[in-house]
């Protein structure tokens, strides 16, 4: 499981003590969320976890969350269904209290995001000014770009995925003519074919030191 994951420390502590009913869950259309006047004090079968929405998980364990054999999965689905922003909790809980999957965990999300200093609710809205250091740190995904603002959106499509306007990231498998105003892609070749580029070596990298052996081990599940 590749994920952002933190241990619910006291920071995040007003966070799992209201319980709150989301009509989503029960209703075609989506509204706001009601928030109930009491408190549940924190769990002592489990420990809590934190961390990012955006996870890679394996079919292992995903197939361990649906049939839950040991039923520590529909627990804590329960207990989520009335916790605000579940899906920063729920797979990071499961994972790190089974012992079978403990150990799985990468911490990171593979994002490039930035926060204000103290973290506000959101993350800060990455423009131009962002993007050599979004480069450098060789993550494969950002957030957030501005809604009304598509410079630094402009910059990676012509600079890291070489992409024209109105038209796919050229591959390995486009084997055109490279000539202005043609697109490359109309003409391709084997849809298994990849090659490397200056991107991919900024993403092993960054691989590498997540998997490094001298932090690996003592970063998951803390």
């Amino acid at each position: 499981c590749s994920s952002n994951v933190t241990s619910f420390c006291v920071c995040r502590y007003q966070r799992a003590r209201p319980i709150i009913i989301d009509p989503g869950l029960y209703h075609s259309k989506k509204s706001g969320v009601f928030w109930a006047k009491e408190k549940r004090s924190l769990p002592a079968s489990f420990k809590l976890f934190m961390g990012s929405e955006w996870v890679v998980l394996t079919k292992s364990f995903l197939e361990f969350c649906v049939w839950g054999w040991d039923n520590l999965p529909r627990t804590l689905l329960m207990y989520y269904t009335n916790f605000i922003s579940s899906p920063e909790g729920y797979f990071h809980t499961v994972v790190c209290n089974h012992k079978d999957y403990q150990n799985t965990t990468v911490n990171h999300d593979l994002h490039y995001i930035r926060w204000d200093n103290p973290p506000k609710q959101h993350p800060m809205t990455l423009t131009l000014e962002h993007f050599d250091d979004m480069v450098r740190s060789g993550a494969p995904f950002a957030r957030k770009f501005a809604k009304d603002d598509d410079s630094a959106l402009n910059k990676i499509d012509k600079e890291l995925l070489r992409r024209s306007y109105g038209r796919f990231t050229p591959g390995g498998w486009c084997v055109g003519g490279s000539n202005p105003g043609k697109d490359p892609c109309v003409v391709y070749g084997s849809p298994n074919a990849v090659k490397p580029t200056v991107s991919s070596k900024r993403l092993e990298k960054l691989l590498v030191q997540l998997l490094d052996s001298g932090n690996f081990r003592s970063k998951q599940c803390k």
